[in-house]
């Protein structure tokens, strides 16, 4: 088929059709469908077919395709022709064969993105239907998507600052031929396209070349002022007569004047953009001959260098947000929806203007939080950790230094590979940021660790390379998820194969960059955490998840030094990795990096006194504690092998909880019983684990017990409901290790693996003695406090304080449910409100608390929830309301009065002795 003429107009023109470079099919077929070959199929498919300029291949596959979605739904509400343009699709992006784009099939079955998305993901209808190959097509899709809406959104918000209206409306084509240079610029510079913030300031790299290049009529007094300060009017009078532009002497890359401004009014940071001017942007302008030319880039050339990228990369036109296209119909959203703030009843001068948060905003706001609390960082040693260097009997100064300079070039040039040609400047940046970050947390640690064993001689923490890399790969982290490029809100988590492992910066990339095991990286999360509290709810929230993904499958990796400490825990004849009698327990522990990174065998469930030094110094003694008298002596135990199983199996009783909850509410009495399989799996049949995901283990457990019990519930039930649990993937149940190198589905896994394993422990669940049911893990809402939250006063389970970060925060706005709110060095009230704080914190009774209300009428509570140090231990079941409260109260001064009892007892023997 010969090459169809290209539209090198606008984007208002008609809908592009393919070339024949962008068109690669097999060869052994002509590109032409031909209609006698497929009399077989309703004629308005083949119809849709030839419009798509589809090949006979991929019209058949998407019939059968077709066929089996409508043998399998038991209603089809959709119109047939959207149904056939979604099996197009599949089928197409399955075989990679560019017969058509995204906006071309959108046009055709008249549908927007996001209602295509959606339909795509119906057809799967089997669990089998949608491969992870276009799974992946779709969410890079989808995030594409919403970024490039969320960057026109503030363009065009922009442009009304920067651009005046004029009558001949010429300030319209200038905006349309800066969003398109920018759509170009984007796709050129960037290989990750779905990159929020490096996008947004390349954005601000093509308003800062629009601007000084267009005629000053044309231009708002703001911008019009900043580029007039760096240019002589001779130099404006030559914009306007365009056949003068030759004499004009050569402008400068970059008007910092002027970059400046358009940063300052997009709070977004001036330096940062400058280098992406520099590298990425200086590279794309030389490329289209534009670097020192004076002329406005020309629409028609734009227009036809862009429409080929469009063409190559077969998803949806950028330029069609300018028309306000139908296909990019961006979904509209409640101003009240958007800014989620709670209002309150606030004076004039109480009230605090807050900006609808849009993605944008949120991430330059999180971007100048974290380069705000760097501030006071430097990236060299400070004086007080150069002090601590120094005190070690080996200085690890040049040891620290040396692992620095090599990782910044690895993770920089890495970085580059990924996210652009000319980003590994833009990686240099990032590596600055987290160097800081990584010295001011190993500070923090030092100083607690000081504070708690009384020493200062850290020569064995701080000559240990495993603990200093764990800990620059975690500060690295939190600047990546800053800047938004490891996120998992889109799926961003990479579970390997194909080419997504090139441009997905997203966790586990950074353990891959500086070559780090992720059992050695988890040991540093939580101390990583509380010993930097101006982090982020998000990062926080992040760096839990990336430790729940290394505890579900990560750490399970062949060569894993996990499996080093299982094989020395049993074949060394230690007690269990967790006692189940320690479940019911909170999950609180005093084990710190140091103690998890150096001593990596230590007598069980036994934290060493302050006193001993044992944990951090080098002249810590290797004889453990000697036994009480009468006592049975126990081998030691790993620490940190000790604290990860019990976060296991917390995370692994959560999600069988929750997964129960959608399909065995009817059958409450089966989840003690699927949970007691499912931990005894995890603590002695763990080499199951290996190369797999922890919920294939939990779904196999639900089917082996439902199976013999006589409960119906086929693997097809589980699944679907299990898509639909958070932070799932299906992959983990399409894509699962059954022999070295072999893989299959989850129903595959149970039959020839899982329950050939375990087929005796199975069938002891339908004997009349089944296996002693394992206790219930006692479940936190989170193992970590956040910064941010209120924390409980020590002493009280009323009063709770939280730090007020932001001056411009009314207290009002941050803590809306607070029954009575107290922000100090702030004028307080009447005297007597500290009365009744006085009277609410030592009374227990409820009515009196309600009461204190200030006058307000107090609303119901929705749920009753005690809260021990941030942790929740409702365990779920429905509230009994004031009686509840009541009788916890009661047991609470019950257990108090009892332990002042025995106190006064114990006093008094010591007293007679």
């Amino acid at each position: 088929m010969p090459p169809k003429k290209r539209n090198s107009g606008t984007a208002q023109s008609k809908e592009l059709k393919p070339s024949a470079e962008s068109t690669s099919t097999d060869k052994k077929e002509s590109p032409e469908l031909s209609v006698k070959k497929h009399r077989d199929k309703d004629a308005e498919f083949v119809t849709l077919c030839k419009k798509l300029h589809v090949t006979d291949l991929v019209c058949d596959r998407a019939w059968t395709l077709w066929k089996t979605v409508q043998d399998s739904m038991e209603e089809i509400v959709d119109s047939q022709k959207r149904l056939w343009g979604a099996c197009l699709y599949v089928s197409a992006t399955d075989m990679d064969v560019a017969c058509f784009t995204l906006t071309q099939v959108l046009k055709a079955v008249s549908l927007n993105v996001r209602q295509f998305l959606a339909l795509v993901r119906k057809l799967d209808v089997n669990l089998d239907t949608i491969s992870t190959k276009v799974n992946s097509a779709l969410t890079r899709l989808e995030k594409k998507y919403d970024v490039t809406l969320a960057l026109y959104q503030r363009f065009e918000k922009t442009c009304k600052k920067i651009f005046a209206l004029v009558s001949d409306g010429k300030e319209r084509e200038t905006i349309r031929s800066c969003w398109t240079m920018f759509l170009l610029a984007k796709g050129r510079a960037l290989q990750m396209e779905d990159d929020l913030v490096i996008s947004f300031q390349l954005l601000l790299c093509t308003l800062e070349l629009c601007i000084k290049r267009c005629p000053p009529d044309l231009l708002q007094p703001l911008y019009k002022s900043a580029v007039s300060k760096v240019q002589s009017p001779a130099t404006r009078t030559s914009r306007r007569n365009q056949s003068k532009a030759k004499a004009r002497p050569p402008e400068p890359e970059v008007d910092l004047q002027l970059l400046k401004t358009l940063c300052n009014e997009n709070e977004c940071n001036a330096e940062e953009v400058k280098n992406v001017y520099q590298t990425s942007f200086s590279a794309f302008l030389d490329s289209l001959d534009l670097s020192r030319s004076p002329d406005f880039p020309q629409v028609h050339d734009l227009n036809q260098q862009y429409e080929e990228h469009y063409l190559k990369s077969r998803d949806f036109d950028g330029r069609l947000f300018f028309d306000g296209d139908e296909t990019l119909l961006a979904p509209q959203v409640e101003m009240s929806q958007v800014e989620r703030t709670p209002k309150k009843n606030l004076s004039d001068e109480d009230a605090v203007l807050i900006p609808p948060q849009t993605p944008i905003r949120a991430a330059m706001t999180s971007i100048q939080q974290l380069r705000g609390d760097l501030t006071s960082s430097g990236d060299q040693p400070s004086t007080n950790l150069a002090t601590y260097f120094k005190n070690c009997t080996v200085d690890p100064t040049q040891d620290v230094l040396k692992r620095l300079e090599t990782l910044g070039q690895t993770f920089s040039q890495r970085f580059g590979q990924a996210v652009g040609p000319h980003c590994v400047g833009l990686g240099r940046q990032r590596f600055t940021l987290g160097v800081k970050l990584y010295y001011k947390v190993m500070e923090a640690m030092l100083k607690s660790e000081e504070k708690r064993l009384s020493v200062q001689n850290f020569s064995k923490l701080l000559n240990d390379s495993t603990f200093h890399t764990s800990l620059l790969a975690c500060a690295l982290e939190v600047v990546m998820a800053t800047y938004g490029e490891s996120s998992f809100k889109a799926g961003g988590y990479n579970h390997g194969g194909g080419d997504a492992t090139e441009t997905n910066v997203c966790f586990p990339w950074i353990l891959d960059v500086v070559n780090l095991a992720a059992f050695d990286f988890y040991k540093v999360i939580e101390s990583f955490i509380k010993a930097d509290p101006t982090l982020s709810k998000d990062i926080v929230k992040h760096l839990e998840t990336c430790e729940n993904l290394i505890m579900e499958r990560i750490a399970w990796r062949t060569g894993s030094p996990l499996f080093e400490l299982l094989k020395q825990e049993h074949e060394g004849g230690a007690a269990e990795q967790v006692e189940t009698a320690s479940f019911s327990q909170p999950l609180q522990h005093n084990h710190t990096a140091a103690d998890l990174y150096l001593s990596p065998m230590r007598p069980g469930h036994r934290v060493l006194p302050p006193e001993s030094s044992a944990t951090a110094t080098s002249q810590a003694s290797s004889q453990p504690p000697t036994q009480p008298t009468g006592q049975t002596p126990r081998l030691p135990k790993s620490n940190s092998l000790s604290l990860f199983y019990k976060k296991l199996y917390r995370l692994a009783y959560m999600r069988l909880k929750m997964l129960c909850s959608y399909l065995l509410s009817s059958h409450p009495e089966l989840e003690p019983i699927i949970w007691t399989l499912f931990q005894h799996t995890l603590q002695h049949e763990h080499e199951l684990m290996r190369d797999r995901h922890l919920d294939q283990l939990m779904m196999s457990a639900m089917y082996a017990i439902c199976k013999v019990k006589s409960v119906d519930l086929r693997f097809k039930t589980i699944v679907t409901a299990y898509k639909n649990m958070p932070n799932t993937n299906q992959e983990t149940f399409k894509h699962v290790l059954i022999t070295e190198d072999h893989f299959d589905s989850i129903i595959v896994f149970y039959n020839q693996v899982f329950m050939q394993k375990l087929k005796t422990n199975i069938l002891q669940y339908a004997s009349t003695r089944p296996p002693t049911l394992s206790p219930i893990p006692q479940i936190p809402r989170s193992p970590y406090k956040f910064p941010n939250s209120p924390l409980r006063v020590p002493g009280s389970n009323n009063v709770y304080i939280s730090p007020l970060k932001s001056p411009r925060m009314s207290p009002g706005i941050m803590t809306p449910r607070s029954r009575m709110l107290v922000s100090i060095g702030e004028s307080f009230g009447p005297s007597n409100r500290f009365q009744k704080i006085n009277q609410m914190v030592n009374s227990s009774d409820r009515a009196f608390k309600r009461s204190l209300d200030l006058g307000s009428t107090p609303k119901p509570l929705k749920r009753l929830r005690f809260d021990v140090d941030g942790q929740d231990e409702a365990d779920g079941s429905k509230s009994g309301g004031d009686s509840t409260l009541i009788q916890k109260l009661a047991e609470m001064s019950s257990t108090r009065s009892r332990m002042q009892e025995q106190k006064m007892k114990e006093d008094a023997e010591s007293r007679k002795e």
